[in-house]
Formats: C-alpha cells, structure tokens, sequence
C-alpha cells in the first residue's frame, strides 16, 4: 500500500504538493516510476516498460548536513544533496521510486550510487570513458541490453521493439520541443530572463505526460516570438551571456539571477541538458537499440576523454546566439570540469576572442554577496 513519509506533515508546502502529485499519479495508472540522474540515460526504455521516469538530482542545501553522515564533506553539492534528501525521506520523487537506474559518470555520483542500493534496487548502466571509436559505441549498446534486461526483472513487464521505437519518437518531439524554447535565446533582444527560460525548462522534467510537455513548450514558444514581435523587437538590451559548465540549478539564483539583476542577458546554456544535446535525435531509421547507443554517446560532458564536442558547440553556440561574454560554473569538487575550465578558458578568450569568467561553488549562499561583486567586475570589462 502506497504511503506517505512519517515527516510528511513537517514538510513546506510545495514539497507535501511534490509528494501528492507523484502519489496520485501512481495511485491513478498504477505506473512505476524509475528514478534517474544523467542526461546519459535512456530514458526511452524506461517509457517503453510502461514506467514513469523523474530527476532525483538535489537542487538545495536541504540534505546536505545529512548526507555527510555518510558521505565526505569534500564532495559535488548535488551528489550530496540528492543523497541526504534520499537518506532523510525528504524527496517525493526518490521516495516514490521503485528503482533506480544510474551510470558511471564520475567517481563521486558511481560510489554513491551503491550506498543508494542499499534504499532501492538500482543498476548502474557502465558509461565508457570516450566517446569515440567502435568499441565506445558496442559497449553502450551492451549496456543498454543490460539496462533493458534489468527493467524488465524488476518493473515486471516486457520491452519490446515496438515500444522502443514508440518511445524514440515521442521522446524526439520533446527534444525539438525543448530545442525550439531554448533557440527564444537567439532573439535580440530576449523577450525573457535566462532565469525564467531555466526555470520553465526545469519544471518540465516533472510533467508526467510526454505530450503534455510538447504542448507546454511549444505554446509557450509560440507566445514568446509574439511577444518579441510586439514589444521587443528593434530594441537594446545588456551584455549577452552564455553559461556553460555544471548543472545550475541549485545556484541558479545567486548566480543567473544575479546577473540578470545587474543589468546582463542570459540566453543560452551550454551544458548536457542544453539545447545542443536535445538536437541529437535519435535515428529513427535504424535498429532502435543501436541508435539509442549512438544517440546517447553524443552527450557532451567533462567525463569524456577526448570531450572535442564541448569546445564544437561553444564555437557554434557564440555565433548563433551573438554572445558577448562566457561564464562557467564548476560545483564544489567537481574535478572533471575544474580541470577542463583551463582548456575552455584558453579556448575562449584565445579562439573566441570573448571575455571568460569561471566562478566554483556550492549550493550554499554564504558566498553570494561575493558572488555578486565578481559578476559586477566582470559585467563592467563589457561595458568598456
């Protein structure tokens, strides 16, 4: 019998209404839902074995005390935070999950991931560590053999081929959905903040119907070429901006509002849930076990060695998009980007003659009035 957590009535309000919403759609289709973390997850699988999937990556500082317990301090703020919340019964979306299926990204989230096994039953998909050449491309496929195989055992039910390309599909109209809101980026000046588009973009991910999330995004395209056509179009607007780097999420307010605050525009995100990664489709041409295997591969993301595609999209996204300046955000003791921001450094400011700024942080906001004084110094280099 489904539910709720002991600590439920303690719990703010929108996290009770987090809860509620995922409790009553389980209760109402009796769908299992399969949590997930990386956007190198095949998460048409998942819909293909009739399954609901959710994010369970932590966004907050709410979980991190707790996850110390168990896990080192000196450890990435969302590995901590998606832990604690997991360990504390404070997240609706890991509370509700009946499985788990992960990856091998970075060393942090892999090891964490077992202790997660001890909660619930989860398969941890082994991500190669390049994503090139033909054995990179076969191992995935096994992989997703195995990752098949193993909803199938535990979810109870049979993933066919036709599912499979039934779920490929409907996941590309998303991903074009998703493409044609983030592109809004490309219109000068931007009829909304970099913060609203992210936020619009995140709550997406807990919208439980495929098509409900088309219809969302492409309205809410629609309206705001209208919207740039009416009231926007010919006018100025403050230094153009693409973030690049980590997920932002959790320090999206102390850092993509604060630039916006002081006077910059935020239109485009380059980061392996941006719109360059929801470009790749997946072919829906060939074996669909296959294509997901290609598709997947093509994710960008510091973990890779070569990560070639990175500093590809940069190149790219800085002409498409008419950007003025670079700013990338490395989470706390994310080592795989902290090293990998010396190359994009050089890249941008040598190649892409472009002013860069690196900020590293964590969920907390003790460093926010810091923060502010550095975006500040930086916004002033684009106004000279």
């Amino acid at each position: 019998m489904l539910q709720l957590p002991e600590g439920f009535e303690t719990f703010t309000e929108a996290r009770k209404n987090g809860f509620l919403k995922i409790l009553d759609m389980k209760r109402q289709n009796g769908k299992k839902v399969v949590g997930v973390f990386c956007s190198y997850t095949p998460v048409e699988l998942i819909t293909a074995a009739n399954a609901t999937y959710v994010s369970l990556c932590g966004t907050g500082e709410e979980g991190i005390v707790a996850s110390e317990r168990h896990l080192p301090k000196n450890l990435c703020p969302l590995i901590k935070s998606s832990y604690g919340l997991a360990l504390t019964d404070s997240c609706p979306y890991f509370y509700f999950s009946d499985v788990i299926l992960a990856e091998t990204t970075c060393d942090g989230k892999k090891k964490m991931y077992e202790l997660m096994g001890r909660m619930k039953p989860t398969h941890i998909m082994s991500l190669p560590n390049s994503p090139i050449g033909e054995a990179a491309e076969e191992l995935w496929l096994s992989e997703i053999y195995r990752a098949k195989e193993f909803l199938e055992k535990e979810l109870e039910t049979t993933i066919t081929e036709e599912k499979v390309r039934e779920a490929i599909h409907q996941k590309n109209l998303e991903r074009q959905a998703m493409v044609r809101l983030y592109e809004i980026g490309k219109l000068n000046p931007c009829p909304l903040s970099g913060y609203e588009l992210s936020t619009i973009i995140e709550s997406t991910a807990f919208m439980f119907s495929g098509q409900k999330k088309v219809d969302v995004m492409n309205q809410r395209a629609e309206e705001l070429v209208a919207e740039y056509e009416k009231n926007f179009r010919g006018k100025s607007s403050g230094p153009r901006i693409l973030i690049t780097g980590c997920p932002f999420d959790g320090v999206r307010d102390k850092i993509i509002k604060e630039l916006e605050i002081q006077g910059a525009s935020v239109v485009a995100f380059e980061n392996c849930s941006g719109p360059r990664t929801q470009e790749n489709l997946v072919d829906e041409t060939i074996d669909p076990y296959r294509a997901l295997a290609r598709r997947y591969l093509g994710v960008s993301c510091s973990v890779m060695t070569p990560n070639a595609k990175r500093f590809e999209t940069l190149r790219e996204m800085v002409d498409e998009y008419q950007i003025d300046a670079v700013l990338e955000i490395v989470l706390h003791c994310c080592h795989t980007y902290a090293i990998e921001s010396q190359m994009i450094q050089e890249f941008v400011n040598d190649e892409l003659e472009l002013p860069f700024l690196s900020i590293t942080t964590d969920y907390s906001v003790a460093d926010s009035g810091q923060l502010a004084t550095r975006i500040g110094a930086f916004l002033e280099i684009l106004h000279k």
